[in-house]
């Protein structure tokens, strides 16, 4: 008898949990996404609204799979024992998940707010061209690849006194 009535007052108030927890996080994790996602208001509304329901499924599954786990109660204090104990690892359950998801929308927003740098420790903005030691520019490069109306490849000269040699003089 006690085992019943244990199990349905924890469905019921796991759920109510749940459900208060879940709408607390929706309505007022709103501004901490759109922030998150750069004022992308609606990116942020979809992102809460998948974030409620990846947090109903996965409460949802938790509660029923721990409905079977533990003692059975035999006695009154054994009840509350038992609820408890179940009431309370949901709680850490909705805890853990709250804190899991701040964690990754704050380093998302301390990502955004960092200056960006290449690999080799420098800011992001674009080189400039470097040009070749020979100071030929892209485009008297790419000359050295084009054919002549033979179909030989061209020899150029990439800079006074040094030659290069391409293939066999035209």
């Amino acid at each position: 008898m006690y085992t019943e009535w244990t199990y349905i007052t924890y469905l019921v108030v796991s759920v109510l949990l749940t459900v208060w927890v879940a709408q607390t996080l929706f309505r007022h994790g709103r501004v901490f996404l759109v922030d998150a996602f750069q004022g992308n208001e609606g990116l942020a509304d979809s992102v809460n609204h998948l974030l409620v329901v990846g947090f109903y499924l996965i409460n949802a599954g938790y509660v029923t799979l721990a409905l079977k786990y533990g003692d059975k109660p035999g006695s009154m204090v054994g009840a509350i024992e038992s609820f408890s104990t179940k009431i309370g690892l949901v709680l850490l359950v909705l805890g853990g998940m709250h804190f899991f998801n701040l964690y990754v929308f704050s380093q998302m927003r301390k990502r955004r707010q960092r200056p960006r740098t290449d690999p080799d420790g420098g800011p992001s903005h674009p080189k400039p061209y470097r040009r070749s030691p020979y100071g030929s520019s892209p485009a008297e490069e790419m000359q050295a690849y084009v054919s002549n109306e033979a179909g030989d490849p061209v020899e150029r000269a990439a800079s006074p006194g040094i030659r290069t040699n391409l293939g066999p003089a035209v």
